[in-house]
């Protein structure tokens, strides 16, 4: 099996370093996930590609299902192949960053949807499902995740008002590289080429159906991903099912991702900061700093909004997510609470002197 130099696959001396720390050992082994299939992984370590599973240790200790690998995550296993039989996760290694959302449905549980990224192409078709405001979710939730955002606008060729979309785009994606790019024509996905450089990772984030996968194949110069055609009322179908790295031929990681139709904000506090910098910069101009932007005489937002330099869509979008994330944020803290109550009951249990 020939052998594999982990640092194309994005591994730096400071990763090695905390393998180090965490395995107590000199020469670890460390693999990175490329795909999850179930609670099977797909890992790349120095001597190839192994199939792995989760410690029975590791399991046990996770509170929550972002605790378990990641596709991204940097991982200790127990061996090099698995040619004896599938190799072990003892650990998953602190990550640099991550693209968290909440889980769908009515679970406050966190999702772990691409892991130690250096760039979140925040993808979104220019024709069909065009929208402002799940792009401005998906800002706060790259900002709060560590990576950095750029926003790649797909189906350029088939739109007749880029222009005009363009400056949509930019009214709500301050201080982000906003691309548009074509996958139809040649050479119209270069505007990306400068981002995929050796040993970084690039994840693709987006809906079903704005051509994440499709662009990963003209990258890659053949078409190795799955694409489906949208439907006739232009929202997308699911071609891609699970997340998965893929090294390019010319270097740099690209990371293709499901279609999330729901996307779910946790605690975003920094990412809000970030994502509505524009917002937040008029609070220190109210008159009142108790101001809560409501009724208030000298409110900054309120006046921003009359002249025109704030739209009221924009401020009632922030107000949403910040309630949103308010409410995650307040969840979360309550649930741990309660955990944290039934181990010390259970302790308390446990320590009752057993009648015989």
């Amino acid at each position: 099996m020939a052998a594999v130099d982990l640092r194309a696959y994005g591994m730096t001396d400071a990763i090695m370093q905390r393998a180090r720390e965490a395995s107590g050992l000199e020469d670890p082994v460390v693999g990175r996930v490329l795909s999850q299939a179930h609670e099977l992984y797909r890992v790349v370590g120095e001597q190839g590609e192994l199939f792995a599973e989760a410690a029975g240790k590791l399991r046990h200790a996770a509170r929550s299902a972002a605790d378990f690998p990641a596709v991204g995550d940097f991982v200790l296993l127990d061996r090099a192949d698995d040619a004896g039989g599938r190799a072990i996760v003892s650990q998953v290694l602190p990550r640099t960053s991550a693209f968290v959302r909440k889980a769908a449905g009515a679970s406050f549980e966190q999702q772990v949807v691409a892991a130690n990224i250096d760039t979140a192409f925040l993808c979104m078709s220019l024709v069909g499902d065009f929208n402002l405001r799940r792009l401005e979710r998906y800002l706060a939730l790259a900002w709060e995740g560590g990576a950095v955002p750029v926003v790649v606008l797909t189906k350029a060729d088939a739109c007749e008002s880029l222009g005009r979309r363009l400056r949509a785009v930019q009214s709500v994606a301050f201080g982000i590289d906003v691309l548009a790019v074509s996958s139809m024509e040649e050479g119209g996905c270069e505007a990306v080429r400068p981002y995929l450089q050796p040993g970084r990772t690039v994840a693709l984030l987006g809906s079903s159906g704005v051509g994440k996968s499709t662009l990963v194949n003209r990258l890659l110069g053949e078409d190795v991903l799955e694409t489906r055609d949208v439907r006739a009322d232009g929202r997308g179908r699911h071609a891609t099912t699970r997340r998965q790295l893929v090294l390019l031929p010319g270097g740099g990681l690209v990371m293709d991702t499901p279609g999330m139709r729901e996307l779910g904000l946790g605690d975003v506090t920094e990412g809000l900061e970030q994502g509505f910098a524009d917002v937040e910069r008029l609070f220190a101009s109210c008159r009142f700093s108790n101001c809560t932007h409501t009724s208030e005489p000298g409110c900054a937002v309120y006046e921003a909004i009359a002249d025109g330099e704030l739209s009221e869509r924009r401020w009632q979008a922030y107000r949403k997510l910040k309630a949103e994330a308010a409410f995650a944020e307040d969840k979360a803290g309550y649930l741990a609470q309660k955990e944290r109550k039934y181990k010390e009951i259970s302790k308390a249990v446990r320590r009752l002197p057993v009648k015989r």
